[in-house]
């Protein structure tokens, strides 16, 4: 058994900038399921929101609150934009390089539902650029301790909750007492812990098409299921509209970033025809979308990026550009196919204004919590700057209210999860149950991968 003051499970922007706040006198431990890098925060494309000015707040607001069908919480929302300019702060002063106009001040760029320009950005690799700048800052810190290729199976709890439903309770029974995890040897383990941080990431590991990493298949949110803590919309599930088509399912789909419509990219039927505004919110330009395959009877709809001047192209763009010319595309000169596939995850596991859970001594940050900041559907470019506007708010409210536990753990058995695809079906049925029993996906429905379906082969219900 290994022990540390703080676990934390992920390795995305939300897990990163947590562990950059906790002081050095704490031992944390970070866990990962896949390498360092594999987190979706590396791959957000289109850039990080923030609030220019006051004259700004209740535009972005309102902005927020449009995208999310008036679902969001405003609070939250209101936590979020205020916060924004701290931390955009911390992270240039963490080496992040934002794109800057002629005259050395930030420059900003505008996507799908914005009324104006309020996103910063660097080249078509923001979340990377973020992403890698805080990674170095956390790998300098001596009391942070990494682990690659580590699972966390399930977590310990003072009381066995297991079979208790969010629906009948809203705080879980005891207290959480760290994780059980597979090694990358295959071993199995336990980490001790006087506080568990969750920042799993998304679910889109279990979708057929998804711009997910494959390995993120929303564990948080099923061992939450699993023992009575607190979820919220878990069937809250955005599909981007614009990926590049891939014939290959268990290909992680690449996504073309809504800023490539924000600077004048349009969108084609079979027949070269203009069939929706390419500026609606991501739900809606999807349906539009799906119903314009569905009419011309097609897998992908055209996107023109011929559109946007050259120079802006390659300077805004580089890596969209590169892996189109990769599989055969050369956007200067002609249309590429582009398909929606699941995005993004507005539910998770439900905590309160500060990350709390409802269990106490367990935290949720990132994509697999749910905060209520994005409501029904996320505005594009505000989910960078949710992780870390209240990991940040995780990591002050631990501190301040920092509780050891010194009870010894309880036992735990590890037989139920020496089978770890058994283990992996059972969470994925979990969501899936939850999912349908909230009404179904908000958006349109994506079929779920094999191993991960009903049954082998099955369509998504």
């Amino acid at each position: 058994m290994k022990k540390t003051d703080i676990l934390i499970v992920g390795s995305g922007c939300a897990a990163l900038y947590f562990a950059l706040q906790v002081p050095e006198n704490r031992k944390v431990m970070l866990i990962t399921k896949a390498d360092f890098e594999s987190s979706d925060s590396y791959l957000a494309q289109g850039g990080i929101c923030m609030l220019r000015d006051e004259a700004d707040y209740q535009s972005y607001f309102e902005d927020t609150m449009r995208a999310g069908h008036n679902e969001n919480d405003p609070v939250s929302v209101d936590i979020m934009i205020r916060s924004s300019q701290d931390v955009i702060r911390d992270l240039i002063g963490y080496g992040v390089r934002f794109a800057r106009d002629e005259k050395g001040a930030l420059a900003f760029t505008r996507e799908g539902a914005h009324s104006r320009k309020r996103i910063l950005f660097h080249e078509d690799i923001t979340g990377k650029e973020i992403t890698s700048h805080l990674m170095e800052a956390v790998r300098r810190l001596p009391n942070v301790t990494m682990m690659e290729y580590t699972t966390m199976v399930d977590i310990v709890t003072d009381e066995n909750s297991h079979g208790a439903s969010k629906h009948q309770k809203e705080d879980a029974a005891g207290r959480c007492r760290g994780a059980v995890v597979r090694y990358p040897d295959g071993k199995l383990g336990i980490i001790e812990a006087d506080y568990t941080i969750f920042a799993t990431g998304g679910i889109g590991g279990l979708y057929s098409h998804s711009t997910n990493f494959r390995q993120l298949t929303g564990d948080a949110v099923a061992i939450a299921l699993k023992h009575g803590i607190a979820t919220e919309h878990v069937n809250y599930i955005q599909v981007h509209p614009t990926t590049f088509y891939s014939g290959h399912e268990e290909d992680r789909s690449f996504l073309i970033s809504e800023s490539v419509r924000g600077e004048g990219a349009k969108l084609y039927g079979k027949n070269m025809q203009r069939f929706t505004n390419e500026l609606l919110p991501r739900d809606l330009l999807t349906q539009e979308i799906l119903k314009q395959m569905k009419k011309d009877g097609t897998k992908f709809v055209w996107e023109d990026l011929r559109t946007i001047p050259h120079e802006e192209l390659l300077r805004h763009f580089p890596n969209i550009v590169q892996h189109c010319a990769e599989n055969g595309y050369d956007v200067t000169k002609e249309c590429i196919p582009v398909v929606p596939a699941q995005h993004y995850f507005m539910g998770g596991v439900k905590v309160n204004h500060e990350s709390g859970t409802s269990m106490p001594h367990l935290y949720a940050v990132g994509e697999c919590a749910c905060n209520g900041v994005h409501g029904k559907n996320r505005l594009a470019s505000n989910s960078l700057l949710e992780s870390l506007v209240f990991a940040k708010r995780a990591a002050r409210d631990m501190m301040n209210h920092y509780e050891g536990i010194r009870d010894s753990m309880p036992d735990v058995s590890l037989a139920e999860y020496r089978d770890l695809l058994s283990v992996e079906r059972r969470y994925a049925a979990m969501i899936r149950k939850e999912i349908e029993a909230e009404g179904g996906p908000s958006s349109v429905r994506i079929a779920y991968r094999d191993k991960f379906a009903a049954e082998p082969g099955a369509e998504a219900v």
